[in-house]
């Protein structure tokens, strides 16, 4: 349990506070490509408390720039695009992507004042189908060279949702390991030949057993957690009859995302990234080691969950997540449809917009929890002492060096089993198409 003033200093987000200093020490999705890509130029975007907005000029280039003109305030998602900026339609004032104001036309001619005036402005990177953004103080750390970065634009998907809660509930599910034998389970097993993109829906590793099954009878796993140059490694070991292990490693990449397995040949990376206190949006890559990714089908199955353009759940908490008592007798534990986002939002969203944590009792299974919360903290207190945030705290290696990280699902004999995932990442990798074995 949390006392209330750490609850306090992990879940806040805003410029002043102590978790909102951890958070703009690191890229944060801030938008998907496919948002300022389409006929929309100009996208609002709430992002660690901050209201901005996102434009594409005429030659491309990608600004986020604070909403509110410097000028007077109007809200700039009115603007107007330009080839070389966004003019404000209020009195005319021009700003680039990087915030610099370039005209002030209804200044005396001649008059350099503009020169003076600079819109809040945050760097901005693509990529593979999510415009990722840093907000803190000077230069932008570089980017860890994990696969969803690696893989070519072909085998990475990009989409996101909209969660009524604080980004740490939403975050913590992601490296809760029991949970998804018991909120994600289903009592009837599909065929994962006609369940493509979703995931929950493929064999266990090397078995004819689907994953649903060994997650459904094997609900009392040993879990390990270990600290990495990325932040947490998950063990999680389910030991089958027959003197075999299911071995499960997922991924806690600090501050806010997770890596795991979402079947054979692929993993998805999720960032779990705060609008303000209250609202987050998960990010998604799906990354592919086989063949590319077909987006048009998982783009169609996600956009049948979710409203446009805010990529809220049509499953919700004004509909009761379509909640239904016949189906949590017959066919899922939680009786809300077959999509597990829906499963984890209700998780989520029904602790209530901020968890009061001082209030809760973990068991020895939140081991991966405890440990999460515990370096946010000392993140928190690094920062207060000067420093720029945790990775180098976790780990002297640059950032660019850091692939990965692996999530798999692998199966081995009970007793040898340690090493068995890296050698089905490495077959994995040796396969790939764009990857080699590390």
């Amino acid at each position: 349990m949390l006392s209330h003033e750490d609850n306090e200093r992990l879940t806040r987000v805003g410029p002043a506070t102590d978790g909102g200093k951890v958070l703009r020490q690191y890229w944060m999705p801030a938008a998907l490509s496919e948002e300022i890509n389409g006929d929309d130029k100009i996208v609002p975007v709430d992002l660690l408390g901050e209201r901005l907005l996102l434009f594409r000029d005429g030659g491309g280039g990608l600004g986020l720039i604070d909403r509110q003109c410097p000028h007077r305030g109007v809200d700039l998602c009115h603007g107007r695009l330009e080839d070389d900026g966004l003019r404000c339609p209020f009195h005319g004032w021009k700003f680039a992507t990087d915030g610099r104001c370039l005209e002030q036309p209804g200044e005396p001619e001649g008059s350099r004042a503009f020169e003076k005036i600079r819109a809040i402005a945050y760097p901005v990177v693509e990529k593979n189908g999510i415009v990722f953004a840093f907000l803190g103080q000077g230069e932008p750390p570089p980017f860890p060279n994990f696969d969803c970065f690696r893989a070519p634009e072909s085998h990475v998907f990009a989409f996101k949702g909209l969660w009524n809660c604080n980004w740490l509930q939403a975050l913590e599910v992601g490296i809760d390991p029991v949970h998804a034998s018991f909120l994600h389970r289903f009592l009837e097993d599909d065929d994962p030949v006609d369940q493509y993109g979703k995931q929950f829906r493929d064999n266990a590793a090397g078995t004819d057993i689907p994953i649903t099954r060994l997650l459904r009878d094997y609900p009392r796993p040993d879990i390990g957690v270990e600290e990495t140059a990325f932040g947490l490694r998950i063990t999680t070991l389910r030991h089958l009859d027959g003197g075999r292990t299911h071995v499960r490693i997922t991924n806690q990449i600090f501050p806010t995302a997770v890596t795991i397995p979402m079947s054979a040949s692929m993993n998805i990376t999720q960032w779990h990234v705060p609008l303000d206190d209250r609202r987050c949006y998960w990010y998604a890559m799906f990354t592919s080691f086989t063949d590319p990714v077909d987006k048009q089908t998982m783009w169609d199955q996600r956009v049948a969950e979710h409203t446009l353009p805010d990529f809220a759940p049509k499953r919700n908490a004004a509909n009761d997540y379509g909640f239904d008592p016949l189906e949590q007798e017959t066919l899922t534990y939680t009786g809300m449809g077959m999509d597990i986002n829906v499963h984890d939002q209700w998780a989520c969203e029904s602790q209530g917009a901020i968890r009061d944590r001082s209030r809760e009792h973990l068991a020895s299974s939140d081991k991966a929890i405890t440990a999460h919360r515990r370096m946010l903290l000392q993140a928190i207190k690094r920062i207060q002492g000067g420093g720029s945030g945790l990775q180098d705290f976790l780990s002297e290696k640059p950032a660019a060096e850091i692939h990965g990280p692996i999530a798999v699902d692998a199966l081995g004999a009970t007793g040898k089993h340690g090493e068995i995932w890296r050698q089905v990442d490495g077959e994995r990798r040796a396969a790939c198409p764009w990857d080699a074995a590390l």
